[in-house]
């Protein structure tokens, strides 16, 4: 799709006041996917050279500009640390419902920023309780929970001119055990429904969390492995009908049996783990 309204393209690290019709660009593969008649000027993010990734004892952390093949070749190293949250972070590149072409342009800030309900990144990034960092033009930075960072189908909490820097992914959550679960209506398709669970944080307890189903992220935790009664009296308060995706892909009663049911199937899996 070409953005014929565009005017000019800048660098990103410009100190240029924020102005209607501005956007960041970092792949670019949401941003030129539909017609977007109100944007003037696009902001170039991978002037600033970021790395990829950076591993410390602390955890990860990922640049906005990281693409989901760098974040893929990272999660399937033989040998790194991590290997169950290496094998759900691998598990949710492969969640996208596009080819290899886009996984070398999009990023990972990128599909986060978008907020689709189906984003891949979205559901890693919850499971792993991932931290955005957020910076503003005048270089002020927050931190905001990646549960918290989207709010809605296209909707997050960034600012007219904030920006997202990177996104940390803590070790003790990596180190954790973690399963994902996903259903989609064909092999190649989006994620109508999918569930991710993580055990052993904090402090030996289990968290689900449902994405794609859902017009945001929604977790539920419990200091032990759920019985089955336990988890459907706790997810299904949360699975209220105004928070279900309702479109061509799938109305909301299928959708919340679908995250019902792969739940069960996470936490059985890791109730058996040990």
């Amino acid at each position: 799709m070409d953005l014929t309204a565009v005017r000019e393209v800048v660098d990103g690290r410009s100190g240029l006041p924020w102005r209607q019709g501005d956007a960041w660009l970092a792949g670019g593969t949401v941003l030129f996917a539909e017609p977007r008649p109100g944007l003037r000027r696009l902001r170039d993010l991978t002037t600033h050279g970021w790395p990829p990734l950076t591993m410390t004892e602390a955890g990860i952390e990922v640049g906005a500009t990281c693409t989901i093949t760098e974040l893929l070749a990272f999660a399937e190293t033989p040998g790194a640390p991590w290997p169950s949250g290496r094998a759900l972070i691998a598990g949710c590149c492969r969640a996208f419902s596009s080819s290899f072409k886009v996984w070398n342009t999009a990023t990972v800030g990128g599909n986060l920023c978008a907020a689709l309900p189906a984003g891949p990144m979205i559901s890693m990034a919850v499971a792993l309780n991932g931290i955005c960092r957020v910076r503003g033009l005048d270089g002020a930075e927050r931190a905001v929970r990646v549960r918290d960072f989207v709010t809605g189908p296209g909707s997050t909490v960034l600012a007219p001119g904030e920006l997202l820097r990177s996104l940390t992914l803590p070790a003790e959550v990596l180190a954790a055990r973690s399963v994902m679960r996903r259903v989609s209506t064909h092999a190649w398709g989006r994620s109508v429904a999918l569930v991710t669970g993580v055990r052993g944080w904090p402090e030996g307890g289990l968290t689900v969390a449902v994405t794609a189903a859902t017009t945001r992220p929604v977790a539920v935790s419990f200091e032990c492995a759920p019985s089955p009664d336990e988890l459907r009296g706790s997810l299904l308060p949360a699975l209220p009908r105004r928070v279900l995706l309702d479109d061509v892909h799938g109305r909301p009663p299928w959708r919340r049996h679908l995250a019902v049911r792969l739940a069960e199937e996470v936490c059985s899996t890791l109730a058996e783990e040990r």
